[in-house]
């Protein structure tokens, strides 16, 4: 398929968006930022260039100052706190996870509250109080307790469900990870996109776009590359910061995925994680 086969699907989505007077919102989360790197700097860069606000989830245990010194020169660009070192406690066989039921409940907590008093020390203004679980994964019975460590969001990938607090979940990745391990293919992406703009018409959730800068490919780049093309030519277009989605968030929502726990709570989403 040519440049304009694959994208005009969302042309001509956006283009009655901009007849009805109803705008298409997006966000844009990226995961396990630690240090400034090249590919950093190209995500920076890019989406500085479309005016497009990041939401970088950063590992706590592993960043420090570098970062800092970067990300004053991105002013576009927010911090979450992407759990604490990134590091997995299921046992083999079982899915990765590092905020799970596989340690007590009350080590897991200080080290999320250790990584929210990191990062925020850090980045100051610039960082958010939302949460990022690792591999997009979380016990369900560790929400409830976010609010009292002082999160007052967080972000899994896929639809959300009630709770206690706001949940800005990430809806469309646009990484292969159980098969290329590389970009998607770009019109797939194009129609999960529209699907999930079609879905927000209708009361759902803004269009959540996940990315992972480390390990992009040149697909991954230039995917990026048109979609803020073509989200930057019409009017019908908002990027949302996330602080604006986090605070017109009404009630909460708890995580779209879960793992299956002795508390009996399970998963209803397909996996999205690396």
């Amino acid at each position: 398929m040519t440049f304009g086969q694959i994208w005009q699907p969302l042309v001509e989505e956006l283009a009655s968006r901009q007849r009805a007077d109803r705008k298409a919102e997006f966000w844009l989360r990226d995961d396990d930022a630690v240090d400034p790197t090249p590919a950093l700097d190209r995500l920076l860069d890019l989406t500085g260039e479309f005016a497009v606000p990041v939401t970088l989830a950063v590992i706590p245990a592993l960043t420090d100052e570098k970062l800092v010194v970067r990300l004053d020169e991105a002013p576009h660009a927010t911090v979450a706190i992407h759990g604490w070192a990134h590091r997995n406690h299921a046992p083999e066989g079982q899915k990765k996870q590092e905020l799970g039921a596989h340690r007590p409940r009350e080590a897991v907590l200080d080290d999320l509250a250790r990584g929210l008093a990191h990062v925020t020390g850090l980045h100051g203004a610039r960082a958010v109080p939302m949460l990022v679980p690792p591999w997009n994964r979380i016990d369900a019975g560790l929400v409830s307790d976010l609010g009292s460590i002082g999160f007052s969001a967080l972000s899994v990938y896929g639809p959300p469900t009630p709770a206690s607090l706001a949940v800005i979940n990430s809806n469309v990745d646009i990484m292969d990870w159980h098969g290329t391990r590389g970009c998607r293919d770009h019109g797939l992406l194009v129609q999960a996109i529209i699907a999930q703009l079609q879905h927000a018409f209708d009361g759902g959730e803004p269009v959540g776009l996940l990315t992972h800068h480390l390990v992009h490919d040149e697909s991954a780049w230039l995917f990026l590359e048109r979609l803020f093309t073509v989200t930057a030519k019409t009017e019908a277009c908002a990027w949302l910061p996330i602080r604006t989605l986090i605070g017109r968030s009404a009630g909460g929502t708890i995580p779209g995925k879960c793992e299956r726990f002795p508390s009996g709570i399970a998963s209803r989403q397909r996996d999205r994680g690396k």
